[in-house]
């Protein structure tokens, strides 16, 4: 794997992770938005929301492209750092707490990545 080719999935990750921040900060806002059908429509259109999801969209198209110059097998996992990248963040983002257990698992996720990473070097 080339570095272009990882700062893809890094970057597809990245925009991942960002959608997500953006969906928490919005469900913040708005935790009554299921309360009816028009309420969930309408939580579509706000502006976190609808950031997020064109977020998606757009890491969506980068991972369409990051599949045809990477292989399945090495890029899916690499984006495991999503959870690492979450767990941090939603640390300093949104006073979320950081258990010894969600410690261990990233430490696990770091383990398998880099596992995965080390075997495409070979």
């Amino acid at each position: 794997m080339t570095l272009f080719q990882l700062g893809l999935v890094v970057l597809n990750t990245l925009i991942l992770v960002s959608g997500q921040f953006l969906w928490k900060a919005g469900m913040e806002k708005h935790s009554d938005a299921f309360t009816s059908v028009f309420s969930i429509v309408k939580l579509f259109f706000t502006p976190y929301i609808f950031t997020g999801l064109a977020m998606y969209g757009l890491a969506t198209v980068l991972w369409l492209f990051i599949l045809t110059k990477v292989p399945l097998s090495v890029a899916y996992p690499l984006q495991s750092s999503a959870y690492i990248i979450a767990v941090i963040g939603s640390f300093f983002i949104f006073g979320e707490s950081i258990t010894i257990w969600k410690i261990a698992g990233v430490c696990f996720i770091m383990l398998g990545v880099s596992m995965i990473g080390l075997s495409e070097m070979r």
